[in-house]
């Protein structure tokens, strides 16, 4: 039973996500021979205030 969590910087629309989990899907499925219904995908949106690369918040950018 494969679980999955994608973490990524929020900003993507409702359908961009489906897709994502949708493909993310697919590849484990295939490539780890796991049925798609145990298989879970876990999305964590980052708020751009409170996610920082080289000591800058994305907001400052």
């Amino acid at each position: 039973m494969p679980f999955i969590t994608i973490e990524l910087v929020e900003g993507r629309s409702e359908e961009q996500l489906k897709a994502m989990v949708s493909e993310v899907t697919e590849a484990v499925s295939r490539n780890a021979n796991a049925p798609k219904e145990n298989i879970h995908v876990f999305v964590e949106e980052l708020k751009k205030d409170r996610y920082a690369v080289s000591g800058r918040f994305k907001t400052e950018e």
